[in-house]
């Protein structure tokens, strides 16, 4: 269904450079339920973007349904974002009109079609949920009945690939439920491969697939142990602990054999400051290991001796003033008191610690 290899996005801001992806590789079977996870900035809904044919790639490849976006035109884009994907929005405000009633909004995008637009606003109402509130206007429905309008529309004409932006992140945890048991109906009923951009780790752990992007890069890869609707039969029968982990964490190699590896694993190993490991091959496993210990030996003396270096200095400067006080105080004791604009002999010398004077040790 979707083949992305090597897929870049630069965007030019006067001087400026931001590089989105970075070379990013992604392969979604048809049928699939997946979402896509990662911190901000990391490049998912840059992706989003692309696949939906909002935004052009820089470079790569990407293809959709058989078809190289990269290749397509104007009018081509035009027809794809009509026939191909479908998309759901976080903010309602780009996914509805607020002065048309429910049944009015899922309307609008079949009627630019010049199909029968009633009986399928209907059905599809009826579908999500909402046939009961089809002539409530959006002020009337609450949020979570606002994003169930909105999958409506995605899904208006008949689409076969369902985008949706954080579709729970308006939501509470309650809806957000609700809203991923019916992304998951339409994936079962329709057929229809689902992507979904979320935060939301708890969503993200009941689909089949989740992949992470970090630095523009897919960096990991989680895939479900069983279908979702036997762990829920399991679960209800008491044969698996609720708490039992769902899913298996692969790390993603690209066509360069490269990986990213999570700092948390390299901090356990003691690599924090450096970005050099060692690499060994242990029974048929690859084993990465930090630098020798040597090294850090010598960055530990070098640092020591750095620390020690001032004492060192005020150390050296005491004896000096002691042998230019020594041979006044062998010839002449009171040439020292003189030395020091003072006649009192019974005084002591700060610098070189000895007393001067009647106090001289004898023999």
């Amino acid at each position: 269904m979707i083949h992305c290899d090597n897929l870049v996005k630069i965007y030019k801001v006067a001087d400026l450079e931001v590089v989105a992806l970075q070379g990013l590789d992604l392969h979604v079977e048809t049928g699939e339920l997946m979402a896509i996870i990662g911190n901000s900035g990391s490049g998912k809904s840059t992706l989003l973007n692309m696949l939906g044919g909002l935004d052009r790639p820089s470079a790569g490849q990407l293809q959709v349904a058989g078809q190289d976006l990269l290749k397509f035109k104007e009018r081509d884009l035009v027809r794809y974002k009509r026939e191909i994907v479908g998309f759901v929005w976080q903010n309602n405000a780009r996914n509805l009109i607020p002065y048309l009633s429910a049944q009015e909004n899922v309307e609008l995008p079949i009627l630019l079609q010049g199909k029968r637009k009633r009986e399928r606003a209907l059905e599809l109402l009826e579908a999500v949920g909402l046939s009961h509130r089809i002539k409530n206007r959006l002020n009337q429905l609450s949020g979570g009945e606002q994003q169930r309008v909105a999958i409506a529309i995605a899904l208006a004409n008949n689409p076969k690939l369902l985008l949706a932006d954080e579709p729970t992140g308006s939501v509470d945890s309650k809806m957000a439920e609700q809203i991923l048991d019916l992304f998951r109906d339409l994936n079962r009923r329709m057929g229809l491969t689902v992507i979904i951009v979320t935060h939301d780790p708890l969503l993200a752990k009941k689909v089949d697939r989740v992949v992470a992007i970090r630095d523009g890069k897919t960096s990991s890869e989680m895939i479900r142990r069983k279908s979702y609707a036997a762990e829920l039969a399991e679960l209800e029968l008491g044969m698996q602990q609720a708490e039992e982990e769902t899913h298996t964490e692969y790390a993603v190699l690209d066509k360069a054999g490269r990986l990213q590896i999570p700092a948390e694993m390299l901090k356990s190993i003691g690599i924090q400051s450096t970005n050099k490991v060692r690499v060994q091959v242990e029974e048929g496993r690859i084993v990465l290991l930090p630098p020798e210990e040597k090294e850090g030996n010598i960055n530990a003396i070098t640092t020591r001796a750095a620390a020690i270096m001032p004492s060192t200095s005020a150390a050296a400067s005491i004896p000096s003033k002691a042998t230019e006080a020594t041979p006044a105080i062998q010839g002449d004791p009171q040439g020292v008191a003189a030395s020091n604009g003072s006649s009192d002999t019974a005084g002591a010398d700060p610098a070189i610690g000895i007393r001067r004077g009647g106090d001289l040790p004898k023999g």
